[in-house]
């Protein structure tokens, strides 16, 4: 599932492939490790805007109702829908071309860089919420949404984010939640290039 994300297309050219507008986002340049707590742009409402990486479900509770404290920047699909955490939620998307998975011990991890065999960008499925604080102070963010793997990245980790074709993504945003559902499945396999790379933190 994505910790790590980059983004080396330009704004301008994903807002052409979505059909989006950028609000507040310009000519920024390549960022190559985009980390949770960092702003990233986010397609909501036909417009691309900056969100925060990691919800803060200020005031919300568990199935126990206990306070939920957490960051969460990435969303089980199976619960997404149904967990009181996510009520009020609403469906965007975070255009990327590609992210990091992690595996081995620690000090010898190895660094996989995923991206489309066709170096196309990758529309992850995603929920956003807005965190208003003391004075009225708002701040939009964002959590990408989780499935299991596919077949390519089962040995590399045991969860991956959703992703939609570009196609589908008019669905996900829309108000058909049963239509919604049943696009968080696993991508299909065989199309993404999974390769050894060096540690993002690094570059």
């Amino acid at each position: 599932m994505p910790g790590r994300m980059f983004l080396t297309t330009p704004l301008p050219e994903i807002a052409v492939k979505l059909g989006a507008t950028l609000e507040g986002l310009g000519d920024e340049p390549a960022r190559l490790n985009i980390a949770p707590g960092e702003t990233i742009a986010v397609l909501e409402q036909g417009h691309l805007i900056q969100m925060r990486w990691g919800i803060l479900p200020v005031a919300r509770k568990n199935a126990r109702g206990r306070p939920v404290m957490e960051t969460i920047i990435n969303a089980r699909s199976e619960t997404v829908f149904d967990k009181t955490a996510f009520e009020g939620v609403r469906r965007c998307v975070v255009p990327v071309d590609g992210w990091y998975e992690w595996t081995g011990e620690t000090r010898k991890k190895t660094v996989w860089r995923i991206a489309m065999k066709d170096e196309t960008p990758l529309y992850f499925a995603a929920i956003a919420d807005t965190w208003v604080g003391p004075g009225g102070i708002k701040l939009d963010q964002v959590a990408t949404v989780t499935c299991p793997p596919n077949a390519d990245l089962k040995d590399i980790h045991h969860r991956m984010g959703v992703l939609l074709r570009r196609d589908d993504i008019g669905v996900w945003l829309g108000e058909d939640e049963a239509a919604a559902r049943a696009l968080m499945v696993p991508w299909p396999d065989g199309l993404l290039d999974i390769r050894k790379t060096e540690d993002p933190g690094a570059i």
